[in-house]
């Protein structure tokens, strides 16, 4: 499983953008490969910053490359 910076780093070298890191959580709950909400997450209904859906394939595309979908 790739570390978060791994990702950040692949993403940015491959479509010249900084990921944020809770767009690449948003990804991975979607693929299920989280174990949860966040414990300090107020409103655990709501996600304050989600992927953006032009960023969205950029992530998916870093999370194949690592094996990780």
């Amino acid at each position: 499983m790739a570390t978060y910076k791994e990702i950040i780093d692949h993403v940015r070298k491959a479509d010249g953008f900084v990921a944020q890191t809770c767009w690449i959580a948003d990804v991975k709950a979607s693929h299920a490969l989280t174990k949860g909400p966040a414990p300090n997450r107020l409103d655990p209904k709501r996600k304050v910053k989600p992927c953006p859906p032009q960023k969205r394939a950029a992530i998916e595309h870093a999370l194949v490359h690592f094996g990780m979908v």
